[in-house]
């Protein structure tokens, strides 16, 4: 903790210490990604309550995520400043709801749904409107667009027109379910999340005695990513306000990407005009991504057009130089996941931790045939947006384990005193099951042992940070963590969408799927649409801190016409594509594309490949998991349960010989497809998806055995030979 008001301000570069100093008036920081903007604005906050110009109680930052409110309340406490209120918008405004609502309205607050979907469903039904699964998301998210821009369910249609927003069915009838979905709200006593807002929005506005105890709380307001503000977290915001002016926002229009749900760059890019006299300063020194990196974040922007592109970062790095962002095409979407998956591969054997890269993509649905190629070459990941760790059942129950054993540690027979700490949670989570070695497979004993391991690396990372610590600390740092939703790295290759990367970062990025149609997407049909598009691209490309890896396929399945082309947003930047003036690539290259298989794209055409098609109907396949089990998702399973069973036992053995997960042997949607199919030659085992040719050389002769009925003896040669020749067998 520094000792000093003028010790906080050590180590920031000249821009982050003029916002650090700009403590009175309106203040707009313009912060290009990985310029240390949550540095500079805790610095600023942390400067003024050491200088004894603010008082930490009367402090308010806000910022969308809980994650980052977390991080925020952690780096204040760091710099001792530990007493301001770091918050979402949602969680400030619940807050306030909760304390003033007996005083405004009287009784208590309405139940907070957790989830609405099932609400709008049922609004939908008495409505007399059938929504498919699909629909019933998308029905959700317009309600949810409408309540944040401040529209009420009959001006639906016509907000629909004058925002250009395409509606996914009648807006007619979206307006209806919207206005049936607030009655049922009424008639069951309950409110969402935009009812926090919308609610504490009318009492300060309704309530002038409420609103002025509120302001003479909160004097001095910080608000972070303050592109991404919707309509009514602007008008709260103005209402906190008031008349004064001491507000200080951070944010990057470039960075704007979730227009959908009603967040606009205007308030950040009006901010000057609202407030005249505001003092603005620009960070641009990324100290995240290397010269290379940043090259192509900047050009990627120079193409930009609009409103946003006006005010665009010129990004300076501040890192030494590294590799050039590798461009691959594939032949189609199997090859990029599988070209993908052991570039990753390679990288984990360089050295590079699993847990530090990741591959982004533009929609979820793309995840599976990753997921495949990952598993394919024993390769662990994880899916961003999965349970979140603190609230998995293996967490909470170590919680209250190494509670117990900080509260009894001298009498508890797991712990020895001359024990250090990490040592310490190794041995309360053995008795939880953990051991030093995973478990095979990629199911739910894996998952609990990824979240116990990952609890072990937490307690070794805070024992070097404070060597002095006492498992009593490491659980207080565990709880302010869960009460932070602050979870530590889970060990495994991240899969997310552009969107859910934002925020976060990695020493290796890949972009995949990066093709006209997908990127830009192709419901993007207007300029500020396609411009958004560019932006989440940009927003990809400065994940990466060294690594860069950006790729396209050609056709959808394999042997499918190779009729894509890249996305039009890598023109005048990947190698051949035409050059955009006065920008090249430091230390650019002539050269063509890498193709998959290292060969350039001028030197050879993809193989043709016959299509996948349905064994059942005859369809011709084109999702990754159909063309898996060669049939499709709704055609009939004529799948041989005992065969199943026998192929599951016998990967289990073969797991266990070579020391490797289930799935490096063969994923459980390969086994499915032989256990479907039940070859009985090698070229039918061959055809099967799933079984390359370095896996059937090592384990074709037991699967036709085992196919054909045959009792196995022992495990089979190849296996004996152990796992270091084969960790890496796809």
């Amino acid at each position: 903790m520094p000792d000093s008001a003028d010790a906080v301000l050590e180590g920031l570069d000249p821009e982050q210490r003029e916002v650090a100093t700009a403590l009175h008036g309106p203040v707009c920081v313009l912060a290009g990604a990985g310029t240390g903007k949550t540095r500079a604005i805790t610095h600023r906050i942390a400067y003024g309550v050491r200088a004894g110009i603010l008082q930490p109680a009367s402090v308010l930052a806000v910022t969308f995520t809980a994650r980052a409110a977390g991080e925020m309340r952690g780096r204040l406490r760091q710099l001792g400043a530990g007493g301001v209120q770091a918050r979402t918008f949602h969680s400030a405004a619940l807050r306030q709801l909760q304390f003033f609502w007996p005083k405004a309205v009287g009784g208590e607050v309405p139940r907070l749904l957790e989830r609405k979907i099932q609400v709008v469903a049922d609004a939908a039904a008495r409505c007399r409107i059938r929504l498919d699964r699909n629909e019933l998301r998308d029905v959700t998210a317009e309600i949810e667009w409408s309540k944040v821009t401040q529209t009420v369910p009959a001006d639906y249609p016509a907000a629909v027109v004058k925002a250009g927003r395409e509606a996914p069915r009648d807006p007619a009838e979206i307006g209806q379910i919207y206005g049936t979905y607030e009655e049922l709200k009424r008639e069951r006593g309950s409110i969402d999340f935009e009812d926090v807002l919308l609610l504490t929005v009318g009492v300060l506005q309704d309530r002038h005695d409420i609103a002025e105890q509120v302001r003479a709380q909160y004097q001095h307001f910080v608000v972070d990513e303050y592109q991404d503000v919707s309509p009514l977290q602007q008008r709260l915001l103005e209402l906190w306000l008031g008349d004064r002016d001491h507000l200080c926002v951070v944010g990057d229009a470039s960075q704007t990407i979730y227009s959908f749900t009603g967040a606009t760059p205007d308030h950040l890019l009006n901010f000057r005009t609202r407030h005249p006299q505001a003092t603005v300063v620009k960070l641009v020194r990324d100290y995240r991504s290397t010269p290379q990196v940043v090259h192509l974040a900047n050009g990627l922007l120079s193409q930009a057009k609009g409103r946003a592109a006006e005010h665009r970062l010129e990004l300076v790095s501040q890192r030494e130089a590294g590799p050039e962002p590798v461009y691959t095409e594939y032949a189609d979407e199997p090859a990029e996941a599988e070209g993908t998956a052991r570039r990753i591969r390679d990288l984990i054997a360089s050295g590079v931790p699993a847990s530090e890269i990741a591959v982004l993509f533009r929609v979820n649905a793309q995840s599976e045939v990753y997921e495949q190629a990952l598993a394919d070459v024993g390769v662990p990941y994880q899916l961003r947006g999965a349970e979140r760790f603190f609230e998995r059942p293996e967490v909470r129950e170590a919680g209250v384990k190494l509670r117990g054993a900080a509260r009894f540690g001298g009498n508890d027979a797991l712990l020895d005193d001359a024990l250090d700490l990490p040592s310490e949670v190794r041995a309360v989570l053995s008795d939880m099951g953990w051991s030093s070695r995973p478990p095979a497979g990629s199911g739910a004993v894996r998952d609990r042992w990824e979240s116990l391991a990952a609890l072990v690396r937490l307690a070794e990372d805070f024992a070097r940070a404070r060597p002095a610590a006492t498992l009593a600390d490491l659980v207080a740092e565990l709880d302010e963590r869960a009460n932070a939703q602050h979870a530590p790295t889970v060990e495994g290759v991240t899969l997310a969408s552009l969107h859910a990367a934002k925020g976060l970062e990695w020493d290796a990025v890949f972009l995949v799927g990066l093709t006209e149609g997908m990127m830009p997407i192709t419901y993007a049909r207007t300029e500020e649409q396609i411009e958004e598009e560019r932006r989440l691209l940009y927003v990809g490309v400065t994940r990466a801190r060294l690594h860069l890896g950006l790729s396209w396929s050609l056709a959808r399945s394999p042997g499918g016409r190779a009729s894509r082309r890249a996305s039009r947003f890598l023109n005048g930047l990947r190698p051949g594509s035409g050059a955009v003036p006065g920008r090249r690539a430091p230390g650019a290259v002539s050269g063509g594309i890498e193709r998959g298989d290292g060969v350039a794209a001028v030197a050879r055409r993809p193989r043709h490949r016959s299509p996948a098609r349905c064994r059942v109907c005859n369809r011709t396949l084109t999702d990754a998991g159909e063309m898996k089990l060669m049939r499709c998702e709704d055609c009939p399973s004529e799948l041989d349960e005992a065969l199943y069973e026998r192929l599951c036992g016998w990967r289990a053995e073969q797991a266990a010989l070579l020391r490797q997960p289930a799935y490096c042997i063969f994923t459980d949607k390969t086994l499915m497809a032989i256990a479907e199919a039940v070859p009985g030659t090698e070229s039918e085992l061959a055809a099967i998806s799933g079984v390359g040719r370095r896996k059937f050389d090592r384990f074709g002769s037991d699967v036709l055995a085992i196919c054909a009925g045959e009792e196995l003896v022992g495990a089979s040669e190849e296996a004996s030979e152990g796992p270091a020749e084969n960790s890496s067998e796809k």
